[in-house]
């Protein structure tokens, strides 16, 4: 319910039938603006207040497959299933920058600033990966941020 997963809810919405956001706590807490994309979209439904307990699995057509998934209505107590395809798990972002606070430039997210060759404001220290400001926290931008961290890095050391 936070921004990460109401924006990975939008993308998602864009190439499936049908969404289900499931929250935990008892509203979202993204930003307004996403918040009311939602509110936009036809194929997008939103479960609050629900502790997942399982994704379930069944044959389908001769494999297993997912088929549902089930969680606690944490007001009623009362166990449900929603029956689905597949799939995504999104937890939102805590970046684990604590070990750099006092001394490289965060923001108030806790994320090291850098600059498009992932300079930070340090000089000969880069960052990369999702602890940094670079947009889409997703493994393969965070592998591309890493190789251009090191080709900075090792630009930086030819030139001392």
């Amino acid at each position: 319910g936070g921004n990460s997963g109401v924006e990975a809810a939008l993308d998602l919405a864009g190439m499936v039938n049908q969404v289900t956001l499931i929250e935990f706590a008892p509203e979202l807490k993204a930003d307004r603006v996403l918040v009311d994309q939602l509110a936009k979209r036809d194929n997008i439904s939103i479960l609050t207040n629900c502790m997942t307990t399982q994704i379930v699995a069944g044959d389908v057509q001769g494999q297993q497959k997912v088929t549902a998934l089930e969680y606690q209505d944490r007001a009623s107590e009362q166990r449900k299933q929603v029956p689905l395809a597949g799939v995504f798990i999104q937890i939102g972002l805590i970046p684990n920058t604590s070990f750099v606070h006092d001394y490289i430039e965060l923001t108030k997210f806790k994320e090291i600033v850098i600059d498009e060759r992932c300079h930070t404001n340090r000089v000969g220290v880069f960052a990369a990966g999702d602890v940094t400001t670079v947009p889409f926290k997703q493994i393969v931008i965070a592998m591309g941020e890493g190789s251009k961290a090191g080709l900075s890095a090792f630009e930086y050391l030819l030139k001392l």
